[in-house]
């Protein structure tokens, strides 16, 4: 075991509030709890990426980049961490490789320090481009590997994958639990295979949605897990990560139990608890409490609660049930894909439609990519019918390759319509606009986004969502709607 203590990231400042409070927390309310974030000595602070990106623009108005620059200044002194959909950056589709090595630069000139860098199917094919900007950029490239449980996942295979990680130069590994369902003997095991086969540090990332992550995370410890991430409550547990003060109680007497100022730490909280009570409007008591079924249907802890809300609204609310077990089915059926973002929503999406109308009747775009292999190698087989409706109702076959090495790149032809209309052409106002033409054209011309409807006095917060929410329209999956979730 490694004696050394465990080192603690805080993830309050991005997928706490993701989690719990739909990625609300503006940058007024983080910025006072920064400088005494940075003094506990975390091994590191998320602060980025995932759907913060988004949230900014789309529901704060403001510019994500002069957050993070924000936020790295008022906490210098602590490694800035952010999360990376790989090819997609922090959107739902692939971008061409120029696109994504302008905005790994732009980020780490404006603050960040560690990349952690998934892909949804756990395609190394997909990383590589990031991969290799992160370590251009002389930050800390993290890989992830995205935990879940079916017939094609095994320990060796999770291993296997992080031995590609690794060749294709990550300085640490990440094993990212999406859903909370990392058992504490896997995660044990996971650690110990992962550290002996690589030689390089582990970090553990779970959700308390199911209740135990934090007994995980003691496995993981034991097993000589380098570090874990915690937040602080009111935005922990949960959905969220584990609480801070609540590991280091779990730890105490532990040889590797770390020491993190408890003082300094309640008085977080108290600073958490009152910008809790400011998003009221945004959480939920049932994205607070443990829910017994996630490892059943791994359903990442923030789709739960927008499940209900969209059945509601298509007349389903009494179905959610079938839905939940319709889930495993299309997974199954697409080739025991990962539950996270994107593929939880479109897998969310296509069980929604096969309860409503009958299975594959009404075939969504997106699950169709995924059924072509345009979103990357699924771990399992795509079911042979399946695949056969896919093929017969877009006359296309299978996608053999990476997805980005379709693309053309991108930067020139954006810097070119930027200037056109008006606005700045840096790589920064770039990238932003190739994920976020419309939000980038509302911040620039001063547009505020609308200000949400207070919930009803009395009634619980709706649950709100952080990215473009899916809907249903005449059966039909819209692109440009999909519902964000805990990654």
């Amino acid at each position: 075991m490694n004696p050394a203590p465990v080192v603690f990231n805080n993830t309050v400042l991005r997928d706490g509030h993701q989690s719990l409070a739909a990625t609300r927390m503006s940058t007024a309310q983080m910025l006072p709890a920064a400088p005494l974030l940075d003094s506990l000595g975390f091994g590191g602070l998320e602060t980025w990426g995932g759907a913060t990106i988004d949230a900014s623009l789309r529901y704060l108005g403001e510019n994500p980049f002069d957050r993070l620059r924000a936020l790295k200044a008022a906490a210098p002194n602590t490694p800035h961490i952010m999360l990376l959909r790989g090819q997609n950056i922090v959107q739902y589709t692939s971008f061409p490789d120029d696109v994504v090595e302008a905005f790994v630069r732009c980020s780490a000139a404006a603050g960040c320090d560690v990349f952690r860098v998934f892909d949804a199917l756990n395609d190394a094919r997909n990383l590589g481009t990031a991969i290799r900007a992160v370590r251009a950029a002389g930050r800390t490239a993290r890989g992830e590997i995205c935990y879940t449980a079916s017939p094609v996942h095994t320990l060796d295979r999770f291993v296997a994958f992080g031995e590609e990680l690794a060749a294709l130069g990550c300085h640490t590994l990440g094993i990212k639990d999406m859903s909370g369902i990392l058992a504490p003997a896997v995660a044990a095991e996971l650690v110990r295979r992962l550290k002996a086969r690589t030689g390089l540090p582990v970090v553990v990332h779970s959700h308390d949605t199911a209740g135990f992550a934090a007994a995980a995370y003691y496995a993981a410890i034991e097993a000589g897990a380098d570090a874990v991430e915690t937040s602080i409550q009111p935005f922990a547990d949960g959905t969220a990560q584990p609480d801070t003060q609540r590991m280091l109680s779990l730890l105490e007497h532990h040889p590797r139990c770390p020491h993190y100022d408890r003082e300094r730490l309640l008085e977080l909280r108290r600073h958490f608890e009152k910008v809790y009570a400011e998003l009221g409007s945004f959480t939920s008591h049932a994205n607070e409490r443990t829910d017994p079924d996630v490892p059943v249907y791994q359903i990442p802890g923030g789709m739960i609660s927008n499940f209900r809300t969209q059945l509601r609204e298509l007349g389903m609310a009494n179905r959610l049930d079938e839905v939940l077990v319709e889930i495993p089915h299309v997974r199954r059926c697409l080739g025991w894909i990962p539950l996270v973002t994107p593929t939880s929503q479109i897998v969310g999406t296509q069980a929604m439609l096969n309860v409503k109308f009958g299975r594959w009747k009404n075939f969504a775009p997106a699950a169709m990519d995924i059924a072509l292999g345009k979103y990357g190698r699924t771990p399992g087989p795509i079911d042979p019918e399946v695949l056969r409706v896919a093929m017969e109702r877009t006359k296309e076959t299978p996608m053999e390759g990476r997805a980005a090495d379709r693309l053309a790149p991108r930067m020139d032809t954006l810097r070119a319509e930027l200037r056109t209309k008006g606005l700045p052409a840096d790589d920064e106002t770039a990238v932003l606009y190739a994920m976020f033409p419309q939000q980038v054209l509302d911040l620039h011309a001063g547009r505020k986004p609308a200000a949400p409807a207070p919930a009803p006095a009395g009634a619980a917060a709706k649950p709100a969502t952080p990215a473009k929410r899916f809907r249903i329209t005449l059966g039909a999956h819209r692109r440009d709607a999909i519902v964000e979730e805990v990654d």
